[in-house]
């Protein structure tokens, strides 16, 4: 049987395979040899033009290293590029390559390779691998996460800058776009891929305009390509071109992300330095990653919700002190800027009589919609004992009251509280007598004296609803003018991995020395708290200071 007998059936058998193969000289010509399949669609170098142009510009770099290193060291290629399809300069399609050396008699190096589609092998591996990232998005109550995972997930696989704009008034399906305009605030996560150029001041229509609403209201996906010389003028925001612009951007994809029937967020995603912009399959891919947010955004809503009515619940209880001759009284309340829920926080102040006030602050254990609920009714029963007993109760014997009230009526979890009344002395003094149930004591501020913590000569009374019949103490010290009082939560000293008593020593020298810059006393109780990112649980405070009568 002849050689030419041999190549007829190779190439027949070649045919019939689903893959090409092909031959590179030494000198860089490539050669097809046998199949068509994939090769017949592929871009073909012509004019002398090199073979990599037909290359993706994002996979052009770490192929052309790992052709270079395969071609030095004389070993087997096996890989998946993204190649050109022929006649389409902005559509590329996957292809595995592999390829091998083979050397003549002389020494001289010639490679023949496969080319095969790979396209639905890899789309499939990438959607697996996009959904597995997204899959560990957790519920929190800052969406913030949720948007940065996203981002990093596609940038710069799949796009060169993202952007997710949150929808405050989600557009339902059914509701007509007349009837309802989304407000869309700023972007959460902004996501790009190295070497662009810096976003300007986000605004909150930037990237937004008539085509962003549009995909909004409809809840569809709109892909805009643009023309050689850039974004049109219309259609997106100024801001939104002049950027673009800069980054060389071919085009832009919008996708809005649908929960319950709900737009809640509008993705955008930009496509820049001439990298062609997505395609169809592309875009059902970003599409599936983005909708996979649904889940997280959902949870995270419901949490949401539930932290809004508990912190309403809770700020209805936080009155405002009242005002009593003498006296400058301040109070605040902050919730935990992390991902703790609101709390059982409280402060409380009651006029019992024109020369009489009773104090008070607690914290129910817990972290939910039952916590501010409960602190709600303890708040509620305590105002009402104070008021009933009246200035000459016993702070201990209010407190011991309440701990039988509250346990009879429906044994709430464990309640730490500091209950004191003050009553106005001659020569414009206020006496305390109070009570310390489990809480963190008290800081007294002597006038131009350091401050010093109210406690007994033994730890403090246990807290509420831990036992029956406990017997409570009273302790008693006098405020004279300038001097202050502060109660607090524990919030305020308590953190994880700390100790409690060098944090209570780190406060003490803290408000010593805002006492010594002689600040208004709201302004020195907001220097007290820590920072935002520090902030692991709610802090409640209440402050009174002794000023001359008027």
């Amino acid at each position: 049987m002849n050689e030419e007998h041999l190549l007829r059936r190779y190439q027949a058998l070649m045919s019939a395979v689903p893959q090409s193969v092909w031959v590179m000289s030494p000198d860089g010509v490539v050669t097809l040899l046998a199949g068509g399949g994939i090769a017949e669609k592929l871009w073909r170098p012509e004019n002398g033009s090199p073979w990599m142009d037909a290359v993706h510009p994002k996979d052009r770099g770490w192929f052309q290293r790992a052709w270079r290193g395969a071609t030095r060291r004389r070993t087997p290629l096996d890989t998946i590029v993204r190649v050109r399809l022929d006649g389409a300069p902005d559509r590329f399609r996957h292809v595995k390559i592999i390829a091998a050396p083979v050397v003549d008699q002389g020494g001289e190096v010639e490679w023949v390779g496969t080319a095969s589609d790979a396209e639905g092998h890899w789309r499939t591996r990438m959607r697996e691998k996009l959904l597995a990232r997204m899959a560990a998005v957790p519920a929190a109550h800052d969406l913030s996460e949720a948007f940065l995972t996203t981002a990093a997930a596609v940038v710069p696989e799949l796009a060169d800058a993202v952007a997710v704009f949150r929808v405050q008034n989600g557009v339902e399906f059914g509701v007509r776009p007349s009837d309802r305009v989304p407000d869309v605030t700023s972007p959460e996560r902004v996501g790009l891929a190295p070497g662009l150029p810096p976003l300007p001041p986000l605004e909150p229509d930037f990237l937004l305009g008539p085509i962003a609403r549009e995909a909004i209201e409809n809840q569809r996906a709109r892909l805009v390509v643009f023309p050689p010389d850039g974004p049109p003028e219309d259609g997106l925001s100024g801001a939104a071109v002049q950027w673009l612009r800069e980054a060389r951007a071919t085009g832009v994809a919008l996708l809005p992300v649908v929960v319950d029937g709900r737009t809640v967020a509008l993705a955008t995603i930009a496509t820049c330095r001439g990298n062609p912009p997505p395609d169809e399959a592309d875009l059902s891919l970003l599409q599936d990653v983005f909708q996979q947010m649904s889940g997280p955004l959902r949870r995270t809503m419901e949490l949401q919700s539930i932290r809004g009515k508990a912190l309403a619940l809770q700020q209805s209880f936080l009155a405002a002190p009242p005002s009593v001759d003498g006296l400058t009284i301040t109070a605040l309340y902050h919730p935990a800027d992390s991902a703790a829920e609101v709390g059982g926080d409280w402060y409380d102040a009651v006029r019992l009589s024109s020369d009489a006030l009773a104090l008070s602050i607690g914290d129910i254990a817990g972290h939910d919609l039952d916590a501010a609920t409960a602190m709600g009714r303890v708040n509620s029963i305590l105002r009402g004992l104070a008021y009933d007993s009246g200035p000459a109760a016993s702070p201990a014997g209010t407190l011991s009251r309440l701990d039988r009230v509250v346990q009879a009526l429906d044994s709430p979890s464990m309640v730490t509280a500091v209950h004191a009344v003050l009553r106005r002395q001659a020569g414009g003094a206020w006496r305390i007598a109070l009570s310390n149930a489990g809480h963190p004591p008290p800081l007294l501020l002597p006038a131009g004296e350091p401050s010093r913590y109210l406690h007994g000569l033994t730890a403090p009374d246990p807290p509420l609803c831990v036992a029956d019949a406990l017997d409570r103490t009273t302790l008693h010290a006098v405020l004279r003018e300038g001097d202050a009082l502060v109660l607090y939560t524990d919030g305020l000293v308590e953190t994880p991995d700390t100790d409690i008593g060098d944090n209570l020593r780190r406060l003490r020298t803290r408000t010593d020395a805002l006492a010594r810059r002689g600040l208004p006393l709201p302004d020195l109780i907001r220097g007290l708290l820590p920072p935002v990112q520090h902030r692991r649980d709610d802090i409640a405070v209440i402050a009174l200071q002794v000023r001359p009568d008027r």
